[in-house]
């Protein structure tokens, strides 16, 4: 069976021309229409849909490049090959310019033709597969999929919303767990940078020595190791965004560099001798209280005020709680999906733990622990028997966010309750509750000290 490789347009007013690549490129398994006139040839594309155009330069009507101008109105990722007459480069260049995928200087082999089509046709479907992932990005982080039914995320909704097209920085704030990542790929996918990588670091997890190397880059030889030039994430985010998770946990001497390549807007690879420019929009995030931070001199003033443009609070999930049961049934479409099950829905009993506990690990304490119940249910709909036990057993959730709401709690001592629920639920496996906490090992052992 003849496999069909794509369907091709040829434009050439030379009849003889026009059949010999048509037949050419038929015997390699094209689909080849042809048209000997620009302007039926435009006709045809606003008709039919092509993998590629091969057209010649010269035509009587409509020229070449007005054809090729024609067709990048109408579809942009349609690769259009030009062929030019022997001395005519500087209409090839022309063509380059108004974004023709390659030339053929007249004579050429068809060898050629069938080489450069081939290429064409392999970008044409990279370029595609970008615009669906792009696409598909852009729709996972679209605002229609955030859940908000609460006033408190309708409030941060709105504020995200008029901010998006704002080239400022902006800093999130809120507790493990909140959603703040989250809330900054928003702003990035809905955003003018959003055709730009969104480049995330965590700046609590990679030692103070690598830090400044992985944000700025080094040349080969900066350093004993530096065997190759490395580009940092500053130069990976150009044109896009820089997330600085944990940021309030940057060091001291990192602080001072990242402020010059705000104010600068330019940055200096190790070992390099030249600064180069970058467009960077810097979204940073905390749990913490920068503004202490800076009161206590652990964090400069003068960056936090760079980096506090615009700041957004999210709220903790047991503040929010009419979006509990909204998350709880998204999460289980979801963790259905990836273990190939139908569940459906959770009996009411068995929302009620849901509703009472504290989630002092917020949403993705609730995802953790929908992902548990999915994963022990053996019917379609999730019972009280599914939930993970720290919800059903030990202190009672009540008791807890009681003792929380008296101040019997501070912050600090819900936290080390929190973190041992953790690891009784984890039977001691610190990987997996760092995981569950949203925070790297190094800082689960600082935090298990003081329990």
């Amino acid at each position: 069976m003849e496999v069909q490789r794509g369907k091709i347009l040829i434009v050439d007013d030379d009849r003889e021309m026009l059949d010999l690549m048509r037949d050419v490129c038929e015997g390699e398994g094209f689909k080849v229409c042809t048209e000997q006139d620009g302007a039926r040839a435009l006709q045809r594309i606003e008709r039919e849909q092509f993998e590629a155009v091969v057209s010649d330069i010269e035509m009587a009507g409509i020229k070449g490049l007005e054809l090729l101008e024609r067709i990048k109105e109408r579809s942009f990722l349609t690769p259009v090959i030009i062929i030019t007459a022997f001395g005519s480069i500087q209409s090839a260049i022309k063509a380059m310019k108004l974004g023709a995928f390659d030339y053929l200087t007249k004579p050429f082999e068809m060898e050629e033709l069938l080489v450069v089509i081939g290429k064409a046709l392999e970008d044409s479907l990279l370029r595609s597969e970008v615009l669906r992932l792009q696409k598909e990005i852009q729709g996972r982080y679209g605002f229609s999929q955030i859940v908000a039914k609460s006033d408190a995320m309708k409030k941060v909704l709105n504020l995200v919303e008029r901010i998006c097209d704002n080239p400022s920085n902006i800093l999130v704030t809120g507790e493990t767990g909140t959603g703040k990542e989250l809330v900054a790929r928003l702003i990035h996918y809905n955003s003018p940078r959003k055709g730009k990588a969104f480049v995330p670091i965590n700046c609590a997890a990679i030692p103070e020595n690598l830090l400044e190397s992985e944000l700025f880059g080094y040349q080969k030889g900066a350093f004993t190791d530096a065997k190759f030039a490395k580009k940092g994430l500053f130069l990976e985010a150009d044109g896009g965004t820089l997330f600085l998770d944990e940021v309030a946990e940057m060091p001291p001497s990192i602080q001072a560099k990242i402020l010059r390549a705000i104010e600068d807007r330019e940055i200096r690879p190790l070992g390099d001798t030249k600064s180069v420019k970058v467009d960077v929009r810097i979204i940073s995030a905390t749990k913490r209280d920068l503004r202490s931070s800076v009161e206590e001199q652990a964090f400069r003033q003068d960056l936090y005020f760079r980096l506090n443009v615009i700041a957004i609070k999210l709220p903790p999930l047991r503040e929010r709680r009419e979006d509990i049961l909204p998350l709880t049934h998204l999460f289980i479409g979801g963790c259905s999906k990836q273990f190939g099950k139908k569940i459906s829905r959770i009996l009411s009993d068995a929302t009620k733990p849901l509703m009472e506990y504290p989630w002092p690990g917020n949403v993705r304490e609730l995802e953790n622990a929908i992902e548990h119940a999915v994963s022990m249910a053996r019917k379609e709909t999730i019972t009280v028997e599914d939930l993970p036990p720290f919800l059903t057993e030990g202190e009672s959730s009540e008791a807890l966010l009681a003792q929380a709401a008296q101040k019997q709690y501070t912050a600090a001592e819900l936290e080390r309750e929190y973190i041992k629920k953790i690891l009784d639920y984890t039977r001691g496996n610190k990987v997996r509750a760092a995981e569950i906490l949203g925070m790297d090992r190094k800082t689960l052992y600082r935090k298990l000290q003081g329990c």
